[in-house]
């Protein structure tokens, strides 16, 4: 709590005490969302207790605006497992946005399709998570002030609200899928058998991130919103080799696509 306290006496002091209603986490490649937006900008290396990003394509900030009359906090690139860090340090940003003031949390990915039917390109609307790290942010001395100590995993992404987008989608002629997202700790692609199992396990998109930070939302009380762009075929069904600047590429050709629809969410939230 004393890190915790830390953390938001800092942002408090470089924002004017901003009190963001969303919080919002962009993936691999999905970076230009803010780049027409004005506001707030802090690394992460000057936040204190926060971690920096190491991966390509993340600028490791925290930006701050107001879109649509809503106060909204953007963390401009995530954390990974795969960097070296825990999933405590991983997650930690959520607990900051929750002591905040945020009440929704908008995580967004880049992932490799498990399905043929999911193209590079696609929109995938999250409605449960396979966790295949065998990890569990929650581990540890649990904290009675932010959440209880078992907590129920039946509805981590909110159905109401999943409800309600697959609507919006459709009203503003945005092609939404919906699907299971599985998480392997990374840095390398899955193997093809791997691939295999997770689509017999339920699996339709796989990738590296997105669950720790879910899971801690959901232990905090926070709705919960999960979007994964389909950035390539998962190893098997694809016959290229995997690279994350195919990532990246897809992330900015996709841009417009996914700007409009995180656009429409937090419009109508």
């Amino acid at each position: 709590m004393d890190k915790l306290q830390a953390t938001i006496n800092y942002i408090n002091e470089k924002t004017g005490n901003f009190k963001p209603d969303i919080a919002l986490v962009l993936g691999s490649g999905l970076g230009g969302f803010t780049k027409d937006l004005n506001g707030i900008t802090l690394p992460y290396n000057d936040i204190p207790n926060f971690r920096a990003s190491t991966v390509k394509g993340h600028k490791g900030a925290l930006f701050f605006t107001t879109l649509f009359n809503k106060k909204i906090v953007v963390m401009q690139g995530r954390l990974h497992f795969y960097e070296g860090y825990e999933l405590t340090d991983i997650t930690y940003p959520i607990k900051v946005f929750k002591k905040l003031g945020a009440k929704t949390l908008i995580l967004t990915n880049a992932a490799g399709s498990l399905r043929e039917d999911f193209k590079p390109s696609d929109l995938m609307l999250i409605k449960d998570h396979i966790n295949f790290t065998g990890k569990n942010p929650l581990i540890g001395k649990n904290d009675d002030t932010l959440g209880e100590r078992f907590p129920d995993m039946s509805n981590i992404y909110t159905e109401a609200l999943r409800d309600q987008i697959k609507e919006y989608a459709k009203n503003e002629g945005v092609d939404l899928k919906e699907g299971v997202y599985v998480m392997t700790t990374g840095p390398s692609y899955e193997t093809p058998s791997e691939v295999k199992m997770f689509g017999k396990l339920g699996g339709d998109a796989v990738g590296m991130s997105t669950v720790p930070e879910a899971i801690v939302s959901n232990y905090l009380g926070m709705n919960t919103i999960g979007i994964s762009l389909i950035t390539n075929y998962a190893s098997g069904i694809s016959k290229n080799k995997l690279s994350h600047d195919e990532v990246v590429e897809v992330g900015h050709i996709t841009a417009q696509k996914f700007t409009k629809l995180i656009n429409t969410i937090i419009n109508n939230l």
